[in-house]
């Protein structure tokens, strides 16, 4: 019976996305969104290409989570934001861990999803993936999120794999005046205070500071699992518009205590520095320069201390060299400094170690006709563990009328190896046999990059003022997976060792859609059905699938969102998800609804009341027993003021 629930609200979604009522009305007012569809459509992005172009003629599976969407909804932090992109699998580990990705391969230390901060990389080369609990911006200051799923390394560089996500903030000019919100209950309480003015020399500014805690979870015995935390932070940016030219600079600070089960807490801290610089050369040229200054520290009692300092530099030109070709090329060099001091447990040697990332990358766009884009590039990147990765890809777009794109794409990238892949020893002080110094586990110093290729059909349309929607086929194919191999030679330093011998694919299709379905009534709909499989290659004896092997990715996920303007002073807005069972470690599937009632008592004031795991008393998403994190429902008060 559940599985026939399961199917017949798929149904729904499906439904949801590819049609519309015949009674559907075009909204003459649009109370219920800052844009309307049609605008939607025509938002400018910047993710796919490193150019601004329309929405509507992007040949990418991208998702745009606005402003209005993170405010309607209630969300409180960075990963629960990422929720509202149908295209991305997001599960909360515990209070303060979780595992994000795009097309498989998901788990609490993913490795195949590029994560920007207004264009700043916040992926830890640590392990190539995201430490989730250090990354936070006032959510009321973000423009937009853009979320990529596929490929992005001809842009954006290795790692960016199966997806990514690019957060852009607001201008300062844009955020003039002062804001406090405070937000209280179970198991989130926050606030943030900020401000923003103008200075003498025509520039614009906002500084702002943030504070977060988060509740301890508990496991389905109720035991108290210590995975809360307290998180502040602090942080400021500036613009200036000169002739023909933009200049931002932008920092943050921040601190943290994290709990982790059975030991001492984790703490954080970090600053940033971002410098930018853009200029139009011509009607057909720009240029745009950035540098950005980065320090991390993580103190991870019973595992590693590290201190990441990072230098990264970047230059782009976009020139147009006939009517028909927009070429966009550039290049640049990331340093970064990683200072670790090792525990018992395990160890990365050498424990300070420079690390460089250096790349050079062209795209051209041809009009082949007015109504046909092909896009070419590459970029060519070097790192430090594999020499240099080349980075092919190729995109071609077809508008046959304005309101509808058909596009297809294939791409060669790659995940290059991490500290974890190549330098990792545990323990961290290797027992003698035979008079001889043996870990039971070390970094492979031959583990090479990770290989995937893809092919991408999509078709994206707004076949009327009160309906759009996308829908994306994929198809992956990945070479060299990691696998844990045992050592039996007479030269081996370890039992085990990182070693690239596994492949795979992923497939499915990506749908989404959004339907006003009356002036105070939109309907967002997204369902990803998804087949991930690897297998050993001959001559494995990988010993345990949870460092390499897709295992615990679901088959389906989807979710409804329906926002409704009840007066023109309250809003109700509403989110069913379901995520399909994970096979090992084994979670069940689940339903849940999140939901938030709005209310503004004046112009500058709001007051929501918001809801989360509405369905159930409590459910897991990501983990094995016993020590799993259950997620309970939960209410949160929330108060913003404007001044």
């Amino acid at each position: 019976m559940a599985r026939s629930a399961s199917y017949s609200l798929e149904l729904l979604v499906a439904t949801a996305l590819s049609t519309a009522s015949a009674q559907a009305m075009v909204a003459e007012a649009n109370p219920i969104a800052d844009m309307s569809l049609e605008q939607l459509s025509d938002v400018i992005v910047t993710s796919v290409s490193r150019q601004e172009e329309r929405l509507s003629g992007t040949a990418a599976s991208i998702f745009i989570i606005s402003a209005n969407d993170i405010r309607r909804s209630g969300v409180q932090s960075l990963p629960e934001a990422l929720r509202l992109a149908p295209n991305l699998q997001v599960a909360q580990v515990d209070a303060r861990n979780w595992a994000i990705t795009a097309r498989g391969f998901n788990n609490a230390f993913a490795n195949k999803l590029l994560m920007l901060i207004d264009g700043r990389s916040i992926y830890s080369p640590l392990f190539s993936g995201v430490f989730w609990d250090a990354p936070d911006v006032v959510l009321e200051d973000i423009e937009r999120i853009e979320v990529i799923s596929g490929p992005g390394a001809t842009i954006w560089g290795a790692n960016a794999v199966n997806g990514v996500i690019n957060v852009i903030t607001r201008s300062s000019a844009d955020t003039q005046g002062g804001q406090l919100s405070v937000a209280g209950g179970s198991p989130n309480r926050n606030g943030s205070l900020r401000y923003g003015g103008t200075m003498a020399n025509g520039g614009t500014y906002r500084v702002y500071g943030k504070y977060q805690e988060l509740s301890d979870t508990y496991s389905a015995g109720g035991r108290d699992l210590n995975t809360g935390m307290h998180h502040t932070q602090a942080g400021f940016r500036a613009d200036w518009r000169l002739n023909n030219a933009n200049l931002t600079f932008s920092g943050d600070a921040y601190q943290g205590e994290l709990g982790q089960p059975g030991v001492l807490p984790v703490r954080i801290s970090g600053a940033n520095l971002i410098g930018r610089y853009t200029r139009k050369l011509s009607a057909d040229a720009n240029l745009r320069l950035q540098v950005i200054l980065d320090h991390t520290e993580r103190n991870q009692p019973t595992a590693f201390v590290e201190r990441l300092s990072t230098l990264d530099l970047e230059a782009q030109h976009d020139l147009r060299l006939n009517p028909d070709n927009v070429l966009t090329w550039g290049g640049g060099v990331r340093q970064s400094w990683d200072d670790v001091t090792n525990s018992l447990n395990q160890a990365f040697l050498p424990g300070d170690l420079t690390m460089r990332w250096s790349n050079l990358f062209a795209q051209n766009e041809y009009a082949v006709t007015p109504n046909l884009k092909l896009t070419a590039g590459a970029k060519v990147e070097h790192n430090i563990y594999t020499g240099a990765e080349y980075l092919p890809s190729l995109r071609l777009a077809w508008t046959p009328t304005p309101a509808q794109l058909f596009w297809g794409s294939l791409a060669r990238t790659v995940r290059a190896p991490s500290r974890f892949d190549r330098d990792l020893y545990s323990p961290g002080v290797p027992f003698i046999r035979g008079g001889r110094k043996i870990y039971l586990l070390d970094g492979g110093p031959n583990f090479q990059s990770e290989v995937a290729k893809v092919i991408e059909l999509g078709y994206r349309a707004q076949p009327m003022a009160t309906l759009s929607y996308s829908i994306t086929a994929f198809y992956s194919r990945y070479d060299k997976l990691r696998t844990l191999e045992p050592q039996t030679g007479p030269a081996a330093t370890a039992l085990f060792e990182f070693e690239n011998m596994s492949e795979g694919s992923a497939r499915g299709v990506e749908l989404w859609g959004r339907w006003q379905a009356a002036p105070a009534w939109r309907l967002n709909a997204g369902l990803v059905v998804q087949r991930v499989h690897t297998t050993l290659l001959p001559g494995s004896a990988d010993a345990t699938a949870s460092f390499g092997l897709a295992t615990n990715d679901p088959n389906r996920h989807w979710q409804l969102r329906a926002s409704h303007d009840l007066t023109d002073n309250s809003s109700l807005d509403l989110t069913l998800r379901y995520v399909g069972a994970l096979p090992r470690p084994a979670v069940p599937s689940y339903y849940e609804l999140d939901g938030q009632w709005m209310w503004k008592p004046g112009p500058n004031t709001e007051v929501a009341l918001i809801g989360r795991n509405l369905l159930h008393r409590s459910h897991p998403e990501f983990g094995a027993t016993p020590g799993r994190s259950m997620f309970e429902r939960s209410a949160l008060l929330k108060l913003t003021l404007r001044f």
